[in-house]
């Protein structure tokens, strides 16, 4: 992304930062489509006045996702605890003076962590980012009403699948695993999540990265 197209889009999150308040701000886009670069990134700007939570923290467990038969389908919509994550939306946007904790994902474990990401409660734009806070179905309808405003990111598709399947092999696929997850999984997951980019407030065309 140009430093031009970055800035303005800080701009627009400092604008929703306004001490005293709470507000949300969701960047949803598909897998590999630069969310949480975006969110890293105005985060960088904003500093202390934001934190990111990223959905992937409510990733389903390893062991459970085998025992509901879905860790082929690993980042699928059902393989997120949707309703948890709705439900610390909740208590994020009205934190009673109480620090919030939310969980974070370890892509180095695949697993997530609890209690990982502090929210203070005088923190006034939080940050979440993820596939499907976009999504109108099931537990993932309650998420856009959560959000005070959302991006949608909408990177080359060429440029997006090089970088998951260079993705994967990093974190241990081979090059033909890594492909094949892009195909069977990613792809598939993309082609849910596209339907969102008409309930965005802000599009963001091109590499994000």
């Amino acid at each position: 992304m140009d430093d031009g197209r970055l800035a303005g889009l800080v701009a627009r999150a400092r604008a929703l930062a306004e001490p005293g308040t709470r507000r949300v701000l969701g960047i949803a886009g598909p897998p590999g489509s630069g969310k949480s670069t975006v969110a890293a990134a105005v985060l960088a700007g904003l500093g202390s006045s934001a934190v990111v939570v990223p959905m992937d923290g409510f990733h389903l467990a390893s062991a459970e996702l085998a025992r509901l038969g879905r860790a082929g389908r690993k980042g699928a919509p059902d393989t997120f605890d949707a309703a948890g994550y709705v439900a610390l939306l909740h208590r994020i946007r009205e934190p009673n003076g109480e620090t919030v904790y939310a969980p974070q994902f370890h892509r180095e474990v695949e697993e997530s962590y609890a209690g990982a990401i502090a929210v203070p409660p005088d923190v006034p734009l939080v940050i979440t980012e993820g596939n499907y806070l976009l999504l109108d179905e099931g537990p993932w309808s309650a998420v856009r009403a959560l959000l005070d405003e959302a991006w949608f990111l909408a990177p080359d598709g060429d440029e997006r699948v090089a970088r998951l399947v260079e993705r994967h092999i990093r974190f241990g696929k081979s090059p033909d695993e890594a492909r094949e997850w892009v195909r069977r999984s990613d792809e598939r997951n993309a082609a849910l999540v596209a339907p969102g980019r008409a309930r965005a407030d802000v599009v963001v065309l091109g590499d994000p990265v």
